[in-house]
């Protein structure tokens, strides 16, 4: 990482004519690369793999609901008591995940945080 010394923005790393120059997206001050030391030229790089049971799920829209599970909850709109659900992490990790309900009967669709 480099730091412009004008502006204070964040540098980025290109190729321009052949040479690696470090280019301020903000003020647009340029440098070469190689007139720095090399511990300040150093790029990490760090990809982040996951195996299939930390994929995120996403449920199809033409996916009936039948095939959601059903629970016993009262809809605010028509006042039925079952409705299809789901669990989605809408927030950071440490938060808990919330639920989502959809009326068997009128298809109102609400969330309950906890």
């Amino acid at each position: 990482m480099r730091f412009c010394p004008r502006c204070g923005s964040l540098m980025m790393l290109r190729i321009i004519e052949g040479k690696r120059k470090w280019v301020c997206p903000s003020c647009g001050f340029s440098e070469d690369a190689q007139q720095l030391s090399s511990s300040t030229t150093n790029v990490l790089r760090h990809e982040i793999r996951h195996n299939e049971k930390e994929r995120i799920v996403v449920i199809s829209q033409d996916k009936k609901p039948e095939a959601l599970p059903k629970t016993r909850a009262i809809c605010p709109r028509c006042g039925y008591q079952e409705a299809y659900y789901w669990v989605v992490q809408t927030r950071r990790a440490d938060e808990p995940p919330t639920r989502f309900f959809k009326c068997v009967r009128c298809g109102y669709v609400w969330r309950e945080y906890d």
